[in-house]
């Protein structure tokens, strides 16, 4: 850590330096500049005179001791802004903000913190923003930096000015930083304090010193936090009356910080971060050092952490790694962070120099770094010595050198892609300057800066034969912005002449259309370090250049605005062809900086437009920060619009009206001839450069302005949110191409390019970036690189509720020429201009063509880390796809245009050092079939959107003809379930089948609780499930419905998607199968497979025989069905005493019917593999299609594929598969496994069952479609979806050109166990006329479902949604009145009650789905409680301060509620402030109390410092509420960490509009103070006197109550292990955390809370 003050002549500040270091010598001759670290010297006393400070300065020692030190201020929130473009849009946020609170300040507060929060683009980094105030007088200013330990590739970094307050005293005393905490709450989580550790403030004098167990910090006026997806600005409004400084004074104080901020703001200036310290060195500075002023922080976690130590410790604060504090204009201190120091002057140096040629070179140099261009490019050469010399010699410059000056070419056309800013390309005379010419090519085609210093030799040598002397003059023609040729340097010419010149060339350099420039610098001999006399007199005019440190020419451009609203007349057309669009289509092309996608984004939300996005837009590859991938419908991205277009009918559809286009490079060829074709209206192209980049020639505005200012323009405008059906169908296909090639990929094992393309996204972490290769690559990229990745990180979870809900993947590529050489070299100059981690992907022939750039690799200076991915598929695979390779013969393709090649790049890595890693894995061969034909044009239009209307359910009950073969049943043969009925208009309906047995998880009444559930959440939702095979079912049951689909069990999940097929079926007057063939890509395509024709339509059914009886009876019972009509037969095996008995049977089989059958046998998992072996071994020569499930451990299953050599099929294996099923099947890719059983009822519904048919064909494995007893109603709906399987495999195979394979006989053969159905007609299954087997028809199917009647003779019983009774009663208490509202479901008279209390902010409306679903089984009321809905409590007495709504009031309230509803016992049900009321109630009124539930709840607080506090706490936000209303209030409360996983809960925004529907705030607000945790009694001490059963509940994600939560239940069961009266620990409480859930868990997931509640119950009664 170092000092530096200047001399005394600046009287603000005196220091008597400690110690002082001895002059610096130069880093090169005549310059005296040095870099300083920090080293770890002993603990010296630094003592100076802080500068006076903006804000309240706080002693605390000094503070008189009284009892409210410690509690929380009146008012404290944070106000979240919406995002801003800019920065300098952010400041004028905050300060609207300001003036509003000015304008209405909080009522009745007299102390408070109001902070102030807008996002403002990533790319606003923190370093650079503190720099822009080095001449401000607001004090202090300071920045930090840190690795947060929870995710160790991400950097905090933050910096700030201006002190709201600030506080001084010794944190060894007790207690001493409660005042701190009074300033910092909780509900701001990101409010931070910093400051020293160990530093005292003397109030007296003022100094600051160092002295162990002393503390400065303060709250920043403004403060910049730096995120890795984006970053906050924010300001701080501080005042406490009860230190004198009031509301009036922070605003104040808060104008005249941002009067300072907004004149020393700079939105052009460009800081490096070298320049940071020594821009605050004036004159000669006196510097001292100390080891112990690291810059450390605290927030409201970090304060209660010390609150529960007994002693604190230096440690128990939050460092920085690099940090720098300026307290004054004379005095700053920093840690670990470089110095340089300039101590002689540039003059000296310049005028020292041994010969004319080392003076201009420096000059160029030196302008060069005052540029900001300080990255040179050296190749080596003789004559380009002096600019050699020189550059290496600056000690600001970063010099790098490579032999190859094509290479080097590129690699500094890499770093201008990456840093936006040109580097200097040093080279010698002759060829060596030709070399260059490709890499001045692309960055001349593409807009990247690069200054090209060429020497030369002097004129007298060209023309005469000299050696390397060629004509160097406009040697790159038109593709250079600028040229001018120097002079050999000499006396009799001006030096600023050459200043001129450089100053000229970068800003031509510069200024759009940027691209390289030029300057040949011609040199006579010496050319190095030679004195040779020069006159001095040259420089003459250079004085003032010599003094600071500017560059020599300055160019300022002036900006004019137009008078009419800021508008020119041509931009006000445009905004309303924008405003009239019906179809509008936003295509992002390449945009380059964080700055342009942040405007994009911001764009998009805006118009609410589709938004293709191109790989080179970094908004194509997106990581999700806070939430479910696509939940954001604010921007819809359209990802795969290449592949939509292969359809022609889509191409047609897709008509946009006006197409928006930013950035103008477009990679996909096929979306160019879209373009080309679409004709729209308007066609808008907006880019930096004036250059015509339009080759369909179909713009029709073209707007010359970046990003930020087109967005700005636009964002000013109000336009009118259209969701038309266009763009939902549009976002539907783009969700069936991605979800396809999700599929597609995932499901095969081998590594494909697509495979590389789609997955690479997932690699990139922190800050890495990508930079993409040519050809087949960025193609590839384009077409199936993953649009959403998980990015979700517990370190980046900053204002998660906000936009942006993703971070956009910069992606670099050299598309200007779009040639493939200099790829390499490109990509690690864009790693250090970006200095990111990159991530080079690229072919191998791209690679082969630039491994010269290798050498540049091995120079790890001045970069991170870069990965570098050669795609080697052995040759130029594009060529493949081109006409060429239809015509060409195969010897001239691989000879001219493959350049197939058997070369090592592993070898080639090795011998450049390079460590490299290589997969064995190589293919070409594309997914070619990927959705030829996503939608047709009339079937997109007829998708119908409705309303389910009504949901209806029927219990039904049927007999069987025989005992189901799946397990135990009862000699009547009873089979039951539920029949699912949905509605919508025009009295169209859909059925679904409900019927769990045996083998599912859930039972009967499990299903009945989650279809009564359902039944009001399916009610009214809007039916978009479009494509159904895709993900959409899950997606909508998550969207629609807020029910996460895994907590829905697999027969109901299966049954409600089969009522929604059927009623879109019915809707779109087709069979379920077309419904499903209708959405599926292949399925009609007639290039692929003409099924409508030639199918038959129809499906073979395999016979179920059960094995019972001796080996004749069952071989007799076979020979029945075969003469029935049946070819396939699958027998049960695995239930006699031996497998050698089974076999017995099948030999029997064989001999009595022959082998004109195909038999299959199932063992269930029911043999050990010792057992399975033998049965094998003795059926080996029966040629049985397969066993199925023949081992009980699945470890054994390729173990027995491989030995036995018997073709085997899974089944139970596969059900016992939960979540992602597909990557969890490959490790069943070995041969031996031929087929795969599929129950859609057991995998969760057809959706699943689809994707793990595919997955089986894919694998060249049958897929047999199985059903569990269903009736026709099921059967018929399984036919269908059997004969979509058949199809996806004939289309699979077509594709693969194998012959077509022979259809699989499906498990339906249940259907002859139905001795009755639930339907009054008949389904037809009968044998085939052909002779192949027993067959189901679709049209029979379709048919049967089409007229479809019910026999109400088998229903049960028949429920629609519950009908729920509302009414008030009024209990009086001595000093009240409560008038409750309650809401009740199920049968009155039911002895069992249940009272369901919400929480705070709820209403009883929160419990209508759970009472519906526990209805059946009790009698189920939820309350309003006092200050919320309906309830009203009324004062009795006039005296309203004795009045107090604590816990314990409302429970007698509610005891004296349940007196009146029941004479009996009821189960109290709470949540959160609910959950405290219960847990009172059951401990202390256990006469009355069942028992209880409580959910995400506590027994308060156990000591009485942390009761005071809370009280106070809850008071400060009651007076919040009241002040500031309740939608601030909301807002506020949402952002805290304990709504996290509810944030990204769908039904979040819904939420928080019914809390806001609360009309008595006066009394919501007086609920919160006096029902404060704080005020409640601790109940910690009760709870070992439990005596009523308890049920405690938890969310997964709700660290804190889980944490309670099992402090609560061994609390109570080591009490209840101990005592010798009552029931046990395990009877008396039990615990369950709900998984997919955080605090609020009846709303997040509700399903498994139902179960949970209603089991418990059940224990009850």
């Amino acid at each position: 850590m170092l000092a530096v003050s200047p001399p005394p002549r600046l009287p603000l500040l005196t220091f008597t330096p400690l110690r002082a270091f001895p002059p610096l010598p130069p880093r090169r001759r005549g310059l005296s500049r040095r870099c300083i670290r920090r080293s770890s010297t002993p603990l010296v006393l630094l003592r100076a005179r802080a500068g006076r400070h903006a804000g309240i300065v706080i002693d605390v020692d000094e503070m008189a001791e009284n009892g409210d030190r410690d509690l929380p201020v009146d008012v404290s929130f944070t106000r979240r802004l919406p995002p801003a473009l800019t920065v300098g849009d952010g400041l004028d946020a905050l300060l609207r903000a300001a003036n509003e609170v000015k304008a209405t300040p909080p009522a009745g507060a007299r102390s408070g913190v109001i902070r102030f929060e807008v996002l403002v683009p990533p790319s606003t980094k923190a370093l650079k923003w503190c720099s822009q105030f080095r001449g401000s007088s607001l004090f202090p200013q300071f920045y930090l930096s840190r690795k947060l330990t929870s995710v160790p590739s991400f950097q905090l970094e933050i910096c700030g000015i201006g002190s709201a307050i600030c506080f001084h005293g010794s944190y060894l005393v007790k207690n001493e930083f409660d005042l701190v905490s009074r300033y910092i709450s909780s509900d701001s989580h990101l409010i931070k304090a910093y400051g020293f550790v160990d530093m005292n403030y003397v109030k007296e004098s003022p100094l600051v010193e160092e002295k162990l167990g002393s503390y400065y910090f303060f709250i920043p006026q403004v403060e910049l936090s730096e995120f890795d997806s984006c970053s906050i600005l924010s300001s701080t409004l501080v005042w406490d009356d009860s230190i004198s400084h009031k509301f009036e004074d922070a605003v104040s104080l808060f104008e005249s910080c941002f009067d300072q901020i907004q004149n020393s703001y700079d939105s052009s200036a460009s800081i490096s971060h070298k320049g940071l310290v020594p821009s605050y060195i004036s004159g000669d500075a006196h510097l001292s050092e100390t080891g112990n002023a690291q810059l450390v922080y605290l927030d409201a976690e970090v304060l209660a952490s010390i609150d529960a130590k007994a002693s604190v410790e230096k440690e128990n604060f939050l460092t920085s790694d690099q940090s720098f504090v300026r307290f004054s204009p004379q005095l700053f201190l920093y840690s670990n962070m470089e110095l340089y120091l300039q101590r002689n002057t540039i003059e000296f140096f310049i005028k020292s120099c041994s010969n004319i040629n080392l003076a201009w070179a420096s000059l160029i140099v030196e302008e060069c770094v005052r540029l900001g261009f300080t990255y040179f490019c050296i190749a080596p050469g003789s004559r380009s010595s002096p600019l050699a010399l020189s550059a290496t010699g600056h000690p600001l410059t970063k010099c790098i050198s490579c032999y190859d000056e094509r290479s080097l070419g590129f690699h500094a056309l890499g770093y201008g892609r990456g840093s936006r800013k040109p580097a200097v390309v040093i080279t010698s005379s002759g060829t060596a300057v030709s070399n260059l010419l490709p890499s001045v090519v692309e960055a001349s085609q593409d807009f990247v800066p690069i200054i090209l210093l060429t020497a030369d030799r002097p004129p007298e040598l060209h023309d005469a034969g000299a050696n390397q002397a060629i004509n160097q003059v406009n040697h790159f023609g038109t593709f250079v912005r600028y040229f001018f040729n120097l002079p050999p340097p000499g006396d009799q010419i001006h030096a600023r002449m050459v200043l001129t010149t450089l100053d000229s060339a970068a800003y031509y350099a510069m200024q759009a259309p940027q691209g390289p420039v030029h300057i040949n610098c011609a040199f006579r001999e010496p050319l190095d370090y030679t004195n040779q006399h020069w006159n001095v007199d040259c420089l003459r005019g250079l004085d003032k250049w010599f003094k600071n440190s500017e560059p020599y020419t300055r160019y300022l451009r002036m900006k004019t605005v137009s008078a009419f609203g800021n508008y020119s007349c041509s931009v006000m057309e445009v905004l309303e062809i924008i405003e009239k669009a019906e179809q509008g289509l936003l295509l992002v092309g390449a945009i380059h900086t964080d700055e342009d996608m942040w405007a994009v984004a911001l764009l998009a939300r805006h118009l609410s437009w589709p938004v293709a996005t191109d790989i080179l837009s970094g908004l194509r590859l997106r990581k999700v920060v806070n939430s479910l991938p696509g939940l954001d419908k604010s921007i819809l991205f359209i990802d795969h619009i290449d592949q939509i277009l292969l359809s022609d009918s889509a191409k047609n559809w897709i008509s946009p009206d006006v197409i928006v286009q930013i950035g103008s490079r477009i990679t996909s060829k096929r979306v160019g001839m879209f373009l080309e074709t679409s004709f729209p209206s308007s066609y808008i192209l907006i880019d930096r450069h004036p250059c015509r980049h339009d080759p369909s020639h179909v713009v029709t505005h073209r707007i010359q302005a970046n990003v930020a200012e087109f967005a700005a323009s636009l964002c000013r405008c109000t336009f009118q949110r259209k969701r038309s059906r266009w763009t939902e169908i549009l976002t539907i296909l783009n969700s069936v191409v991605s979800q396809e090639i999700m599929f597609q990929i995932h499901a095969k094992c081998s590594l494909t390019e697509p495979y590389v393309a789609h997955i690479i996204g997932e690699s990139l972490y922190g800050d890495a970036v990508m930079f993409v290769g040519n050809s087949m690559v960025i193609r590839d990229l384009d077409m199936f690189g993953n649009g959403w990745m998980d990015y979700t990180t517990n370190g980046n979870n900053v204002m998660t509720h906000h936009f942006p809900d993703f971070v956009g993947t910069a992606v670099a590529g050299n598309r200007g020429a779009s040639g493939i050489d200099g790829l390499i070299s490109t990509a690690i100059g864009f790693a250090i201009g970006s200095n990111k981690h990159v991530f080079c992907v690229v072919g191998d022939i791209s690679f082969l063509h630039d491994t010269n750039g290798l050498a540049l690799l091995n120079q790890r200076a001045w970069r991170k880390p870069m990965t570098i991915i050669v795609v080697n598929n052995h040759g130029g695979a594009i060529f493949s796809f081109l006409p060429v390779a239809k015509t060409a013969s195969p010897q001239i393709l691989e000879k001219f245009f493959y350049a197939s090649h058997d070369i090592s790049i592993s070898k080639l890595c090795a011998a450049h050092r390079i460590m490299s890693m290589f997969s064995n894995y190589s293919t070409s061969q594309y997914l070619a079939y990927l959705l030829e034909a996503p939608c047709l044009k009339s079937e997109v239009d007829a998708i119908p959107v409705d309303r389910i209307d009504s949901v209806e359910c029927m219990l039904y009950r049927i007999q069987l003809s025989a005992p189901r073969t799946s397990g135990l049943s009862d000699g009547r043969f009873i089979h039951e379930g539920f029949v699912l009925k949905l509605r919508v208009v025009d009295n169209i309906v859909g059925f679904g089948e409900v019927a769990p047995i045996e083998i599912h998880e859930e039972d009967l009444l499990d299903v009945e609780e989650q279809l009564r559930f359902l039944l009001h959440r399916v009610k009214d939702s809007v039916l978009d499930v479009i494509p159904l095979l895709r993900g959409s079912f899950s997606n909508w049951i998550w969207t629609s419905l807020g029910i996460p689909p895994s907590s829905i069990f697999p027969s109901v999940k299966c049954g409600l998607e089969m009522a929604i097929l059927n009623l879109l079926a019915s809707q779109q007057k087709c069979s379920l199968f077309k419904v499903l063939a209708g959405c599926d890509p292949l399925g009609r395509d007639e290039n692929v497979i003409e099924y409508s024709q030639n199918s038959s339509g129809s499906i073979q059914i395999c016979a179920l025989v059960d094995c019972n009886g001796s080996p004749m009876e069952v071989a007799l019972a076979v020979a029945k069905l075969a003469a029935e009509g049946f070819t396939t037969f699958k027998l049960k095996v695995g239930r006699r005493e031996s497998p050698i008995e089974d076999a017995t049977a099948l030999h029997k089989i064989r001999e009595v019917v022959g082998y004109q059958i195909n038999i299959r046998v199932d063992a269930n998992q029911k043999w050990t593999y010792e057992q399975a072996v033998e049965f094998g071994s003795r059926v080996k020569s029966l040629r049985l299609e397969y066993i199925e499930e023949p081992v009980s451990s699945v470890n054994d299953l390729i173990k027995f594929c491989e030995n036995s050599v018997l073709p085997v099929a899974l089944d139970e294996t596969i059900d016992n598969l939960k979540g992602d099923i597909i990557p969890k099947l490959h490790q069943f890719v070995h041969p031996g496994i031929v087929a795969l059983v599929i129950k859609p009822s057991v995998v969760g519904g057809f959706e699943n069952a689809a994707h793990i048919a595919k997955w089986a064909q894919l694998h060249d494995k049958m897929a047999v479609i199985s059903s569990t007893y269903e009736s026709s109603i099921g059967l018929a709906s399984y036919i269908q979806l059997a004969h979509y399987v058949d199809q996806q495999s004939s289309i699979v195979s077509r594709i693969r050109n194998k012959d077509k394979c022979r259809a699989a006989a499906h498990g339906l053969g249940t259907y002859q166990w139905l001795r009755e159905d639930v339907s009054e007609q008949k389904l037809k299954i009968h044998a085939s006329p052909l002779g192949d087997g027993i067959r189901a028809s679709v049209e029979d199917a379709h048919g049967y479902l089409h007229h479809l009647n019910i026999n109400n003779d088998k229903i049960e019983r028949t429920y629609g949604e519950e009908k729920l009774r509302s009414y008030s009663i009024q209990v009086d208490a001595d000093d009240c009145s409560y008038l409750v509202k309650l809401r009740e479901a199920g049968d009155h008279t039911n002895e069992k009650v249940v009272l369901l209390l919400h929480g705070f902010l709820g209403t009883s409306e929160d419990w209508v789905p759970m009472m519906k679903a526990l209805a059946p089984s009790a009698r189920v009321i939820a309350i309003d409680l006092p200050g919320h809905g309906e309830s009203q409590i009324m004062q009795r007495h006039k005296n309203s301060e004795q009045f107090i709504v604590t816990v314990q009031l409302v429970a007698d309230l509610l005891l004296k509620l349940m007196c009146h509803i029941t004479d009996g016992e009821v189960v109290v049900v709470g949540y959160s402030m609910g959950a405290r009321i219960a847990l009172h109630m059951a401990l202390n009124q256990d006469h009355k109390i069942r028992g209880a539930v409580t959910i995400s709840g506590s027994p308060g607080l156990r000591d009485e410092a942390s009761r005071r506090r809370r009280i106070a706490i809850d008071k400060s936000r009651a007076q919040f509420l009241m002040s500031c209303g309740l939608e601030c209030f909301l807002q506020t409360w949402y952002s805290g960490k304990l709504w996290n996983s509810l944030r990204e809960h769908p039904e979040f925004n819904s939420l928080v509009r019914t809390r806001s529907k609360h009309k008595n705030i006066k009394a919501l607000a007086k609920v919160l103070a006096d029902s404060s945790v704080g005020r409640q009694k601790s109940l910690w001490e009760d709870l070992k006197h439990l005596k009523r059963p308890l049920l405690i509940v938890a969310g997964e994600k709700d660290a804190k109550f889980k944490d309670i939560s099992q402090k609560m239940r061994m609390e109570i069961m080591n009490h209840a292990e101990c005592g010798s009266d009552g029931p046990k620990g395990k009877e008396l409480c039990e615990m369950i955390i709900i998984p997919d859930s955080g605090h609020a868990v009846h709303v997040e997931n509700p399903l498994p809370l139902v179960r949970a509640v209603r089991k418990f119950l059940l224990k009850l009664y």
